[in-house]
C-alpha cells in the first residue's frame, strides 16, 4: 500500500496592510510566542505597489552573513527579476523564489504571502 503525505495550508495573519512599507521591507515574528522558540520564525515581507505581485514573503535571516536583516535590504531589479539585497555583504536574493543570485546555491525560504481585507497573510504547512 502507497502511503501519501497530505498537508494542508493554513494562512496565518501576521500584520496589517497599515504597517507595509511600499517598495520596502519589513519584518514580522510568525508562530505562537509561547512555544519553543523553534516555533516561531522572523519572516520579512515586502509590498511592492503597482507590480503583478505586489507582496512577497521570505525568511528574514541571511544564511551568508548569519544575522536577521534581509527586510532591512533595498529592493531593486536584477536581470529583469525583483530581489532584495542583503544589507551586510550586499548580494541579491530573488523575491520570487528567494535564490541567492550571485549563489544560486544559497536560498532563503520562501512563503505565500495576500491579503486579506486588510490583514497580511502568509501561508504555512501543516502536517
Amino acid at each position: 500500500m502507497n502511503q501519501v503525505a497530505i498537508t494542508r495550508t493554513q494562512w496565518l495573519p501576521i500584520c496589517q496592510r497599515s504597517d507595509l512599507v511600499a517598495d520596502s521591507g519589513v519584518c514580522a515574528l510568525v508562530g505562537d510566542t509561547f512555544s519553543d522558540s523553534a516555533e516561531r520564525r522572523s519572516v520579512a515581507l515586502f509590498f511592492i505597489p503597482g507590480q503583478e505581485t505586489q507582496l512577497y514573503a521570505v525568511d528574514n535571516w541571511d544564511p551568508i552573513a548569519q544575522a536577521g536583516v534581509i527586510a532591512r535590504g533595498i529592493v531593486a531589479e536584477v536581470d529583469g527579476e525583483l530581489t532584495v539585497s542583503s544589507p551586510l555583504y550586499k548580494h541579491h536574493f530573488r523575491l520570487s523564489d528567494g535564490v541567492c543570485i550571485e549563489d544560486e546555491s544559497i536560498r532563503l525560504d520562501v512563503y505565500p504571502a495576500a491579503f486579506d481585507g486588510e490583514s497580511v497573510c502568509i501561508a504555512v504547512d501543516k502536517s
